[in-house]
């Protein structure tokens, strides 16, 4: 079951959130880059009153689809966000990435440091 709320909004970035089998799916459009880096922590952090995965900490999915540029900012806070919910015993994996950013992510080894899917459905089955 997905139950769709939308949250931040900036005029590069805009973040909508859902649940699917107790794990948040973050779906990311715009650019990534400083000017949102706040508003991608606070999108991809936020409760919203949403269960929390019990005891495994919170569970999300960045799904990158729609997110057409990213620079070292956004990899940052994907790092800081990661090893936040890590410590929590929680996790973050990245899915849907286009061909673009995908490379940047590559590029950086941010792949080696999270889990990297081609789909969301992959990152919600792994």
């Amino acid at each position: 079951m997905t139950d769709n709320q939308e949250t931040g909004r900036s005029e590069r970035l805009s973040a909508e959130r859902s649940m699917v089998g107790g794990i948040h799916v973050v779906t990311l459009r715009g650019e990534i880059d400083h000017a949102v880096k706040d508003a991608l922590s606070e999108a991809l952090l936020s409760q919203d009153g949403e269960g929390d995965g019990g005891d495994e900490g919170h569970r999300i999915v960045a799904d990158l689809s729609g997110v057409t540029f990213l620079d070292s900012s956004g990899i940052n806070v994907f790092v800081q966000v990661h090893q936040q919910l890590s410590a929590a015993r929680g996790w973050l994996r990245l899915a849907a990435a286009q061909e673009s950013v995908a490379r940047v992510v590559q590029l950086v080894g941010l792949d080696a440091v999270l889990p990297c899917h081609s789909t969301v459905e992959q990152a919600l089955a792994a």
